[in-house]
């Protein structure tokens, strides 16, 4: 007789590959960009980007969302000026879309079609997650390319 405490066998289609269980990657939020970013409703726990079969950004009250075979390609980014880089913005010229909490740099991801941001619809969304390489490396074991285009790195 077996002693111990069995373990169910999942079937073999319930097991996902590595690169589709989810990923958490929080978004960078600068010290003296805290009281800013309390205005977009922003705080530690709702400034993150979870990446499995989506891209689910997440920034205080706002959220961008996508398949990640929407995803054409990615770039990391930055540093920038502190001005140009926190909040919630959005660019005139190409209406790409930032959730930004650091100057430090950045991650932009394009889109293949146009995604859905309130009124609008963007093509790109940047997002200052912690972990630059870590997210731009999880985006390639999707098979996304992209490049590493930082003028300077910053530790």
């Amino acid at each position: 007789m077996r002693t111990g405490v069995a373990t169910p066998r999942l079937p073999s289609a319930l097991i996902l590959p590595a690169a589709m269980l989810a990923r958490r990657f929080p978004i960078r939020l600068g010290k003296r960009s805290r009281p800013l970013l309390r205005l977009f409703g922003v705080r530690g726990e709702n400034a993150y980007v979870d990446l499995d079969d989506q891209l689910d950004a997440h920034f205080g009250f706002f959220r961008v969302r996508t398949p990640v075979t929407n995803i054409a390609s990615w770039r990391i980014e930055g540093p920038w000026l502190w001005i140009t880089a926190i909040g919630v913005r959005t660019g005139l010229r190409h209406r790409d879309v930032t959730f930004g909490g650091s100057h430090r740099g950045g991650v932009r991801v394009d889109f293949k079609e146009r995604v859905p941001f309130g009124l609008l619809r963007i093509p790109a969304l940047y997002v200052t997650v912690e972990d630059l390489e870590g997210f731009a490396a999880a985006l390639a074991e999707h098979g996304i390319a992209g490049e590493d285009a930082r003028k300077r790195q910053i530790d």
